[in-house]
């Protein structure tokens, strides 16, 4: 569903986003909020000299990740993104698709991105965003809304099944808050990947290196 709710781009968005990623030889890698896999599987092919640690908190999810990652460098966890269980700086890459918008907090989701990764340290999300200005930002999530309840009614014959799209990106910072955001837990934007006319993007952050 994601696939077709993105017109066939999340894959080609989630490959760039991996792209963008730094090269690292035996990186410790986290994909947050992981879901069936699929990013943290590329994130596992780039870097095949590292680890690469799944978190989610569905289990059936889990499941499916598992059953699907040939892999070897791959595990899969039950964990909170706000509340990772890692130990402070020890991770290089943090990737996340879809994630941050739908933390309950986002300030604790960022807080324990910016705890996790070591100085120099990278992290990237694909999410949707929300369009700066008031009629811009009421017809994106119309859009979205519509959209969602048209292959909801299709599919499920209940058009609120991906409604929650529309809803979280109403709470969502715009593209200049969520920097803002970033910025104020110390970690810069180094990145800003506008995809689909802005209707998502690609953020990627850095934690400044310690003298």
């Amino acid at each position: 569903m994601t696939s077709v709710l993105s017109l066939g781009r999340d894959a080609v968005w989630k490959r760039r986003l991996v792209r963008l990623l730094p090269d690292r030889p035996r990186p410790v890698c986290v994909d947050l909020a992981c879901g069936t896999g699929d990013l943290t599987r590329l994130v596992a092919q780039r870097f095949t000299g590292g680890a690469v640690i799944g978190l989610d908190l569905t289990p059936a999810m889990l499941d499916v990740a598992r059953a699907h990652t040939p892999e070897p460098n791959v595990r899969y966890e039950q964990r909170d993104i706000a509340d990772t269980g890692l130990a402070p700086e020890s991770v290089d890459v943090v990737t996340g698709g879809y994630a941050l918008r739908n933390a309950p907090v986002l300030d604790d989701a960022i807080r324990e991105v910016a705890r996790i990764l070591r100085p120099g340290g990278t992290a990237a999300f694909l999410d949707f965003m929300r369009w700066p200005g008031r009629f811009t930002g009421w017809a994106e999530i119309a859009l979205l809304g519509t959209w969602g309840a048209f292959w909801g009614l299709i599919l499920h014959r209940n058009p609120a099944v991906y409604g929650y799209i529309a809803a979280s990106l109403r709470r969502f910072p715009s593209p200049q808050e969520l920097r803002d955001r970033f910025q104020a837990h110390g970690l810069p934007v180094a990145k800003n990947v506008r995809c689909l006319f802005g209707i998502t993007a690609i953020v990627v952050v850095q934690k400044p290196r310690t003298r």
